[in-house]
């Protein structure tokens, strides 16, 4: 079935409405959809190269908006949509840890997650969730897609084909590794945030407490 998604997504690319797709790839990643627009993004900025900036930027402000969606799941529905969500997408034993380092850190988590593998999803969910401050959210968000989707525009520029190939040869191997290294994604904010080893064994203990009830 992901393999099927994927290269349904990739279809997409391809076609004259490409920028389109793009953003609404952007806009449901952020909220429910497993599949990041990174890929779409790659090959339009190898197709297109002096709009890399642009799709860029266009990959930002959707995704933005669908944080906005992702945000309004864990303010108003979180315990009848949000878990089944959570539940679906592999990332319910995630939250609790989620929760916790938003509460610690706040913007920073969100902001830092453009270098670390955190599914942004997760973090819209849980900030609306935990109730984070509405512009907060919506400011930490831009920088984080701006950063993300910009590193992605250039490597792509740059080393797109040999990208591409990998993520088409492994696709199951790229996503069950980008799944284990969510854990390591929240170490690696704590860590860039500034974060002690105190706020590492809550967010660890909040998590376990979680899984045992």
């Amino acid at each position: 079935m992901l393999r099927r998604l994927y290269d349904w997504t990739m279809a997409k690319a391809a076609q004259p409405s490409a920028q389109w797709w793009l953003a609404l790839f952007a806009f449901v990643e952020a909220s429910f959809f497993p599949i990041p627009p990174h890929p779409v993004l790659g090959v339009m900025c190898l197709a297109e190269p002096k709009k890399a900036l642009r799709f860029a930027a266009v990959a930002t402000l959707a995704s933005v908006a669908g944080g906005l969606l992702g945000y309004a799941i864990g303010h108003f529905v979180y315990d009848t949509v949000g878990t089944q969500l959570l539940a679906v997408l592999g990332l319910t034993e995630s939250f609790p840890r989620a929760a916790c380092y938003l509460r610690e850190y706040g913007a920073e988590i969100i902001m830092i997650k453009g270098a670390t593998p955190i599914p942004f999803k997760l973090l819209t969910i849980t900030a609306g969730f935990i109730s984070m401050p509405l512009l907060t959210f919506i400011g930490a968000s831009l920088v984080s897609r701006a950063i993300s989707f910009m590193i992605v525009g250039v490597l792509f520029r740059l080393f797109g084909a040999p990208i591409k190939a990998f993520i088409d040869k492994y696709l199951g191997l790229a996503t069950a590794g980008f799944t284990v290294l969510v854990v390591g994604g929240f170490i690696a904010a704590a860590m860039l945030s500034g974060g002690g080893q105190e706020t590492s064994a809550k967010c660890a203990a909040a998590a376990q407490h979680s899984v045992v009830n």
